[in-house]
């Protein structure tokens, strides 16, 4: 199949890189942008006090994000399936090899994260609401499970942290120093 004309990896017109879809373009922003403020509000969030109201709007708040952003890593993941990706540039295989690892432990993160939020929160006296919209409850109140859970979620969010700074700098480091074009592939 010739790349150019594959649906999977559009040309930009002026510049001849192989680029991700629309969609995945889009995907990729809103989820990377919202993962960020997913990030900063849970690091926020669990140093202040307990009862405290505005810590309980923005725990729901949070949530609900949280189950958002799931939602479209999950379109993602479809629309990766169908859409395909443009084809890498040169570069040795090690290089290959921590840009596949890197990227498919961000989606296993992508996927944890909320999952466990959601278990963690499903295993307590209080319901869980998806913008404003009850969930049903998947447990009793148990503080054990309760507490792995959120381990888990604790652990995933400060993996995922390392992730996409190790991303980001790979990103960084093709753009400005191999000057390969990678970044375009996904950009705007």
């Amino acid at each position: 199949m010739n790349i150019a004309n594959s649906p999977a990896a559009p040309l930009n017109a002026s510049a001849g890189v192989p680029r991700y879809s629309p969609a995945q373009i889009a995907l990729h922003w809103v989820i990377g942008l919202s993962i960020i403020v997913m990030l900063g509000i849970g690091l926020y969030m669990v140093g202040l006090p307990k009862g405290l109201a505005f810590k309980s709007s923005l725990t729901s708040f949070h949530k609900s994000l949280g189950m958002t952003v799931f939602l479209l890593v999950l379109i993602r993941i479809v629309v990766r399936l169908i859409a395909g990706r443009p084809p890498l540039p040169p570069m040795p295989a090690w290089q290959r090899l921590a840009a596949s690892v890197t990227q498919g432990l961000l989606y296993v993160a992508m996927i944890v994260m909320p999952l466990t939020g959601y278990l963690g929160s499903s295993f307590n006296a209080f319901s869980t609401r998806f913008w404003g919209i009850p969930l049903p409850m998947w447990a009793w109140d148990d503080p054990g499970l309760r507490k792995i859970f959120f381990t888990v979620h604790a652990v995933s969010a400060w993996v995922l942290i390392a992730l996409i700074v190790l991303h980001v700098a790979g990103a960084l480091k093709h753009q400005l120093i191999d000057r390969d074009r990678l970044m375009e592939r996904i950009l705007p």
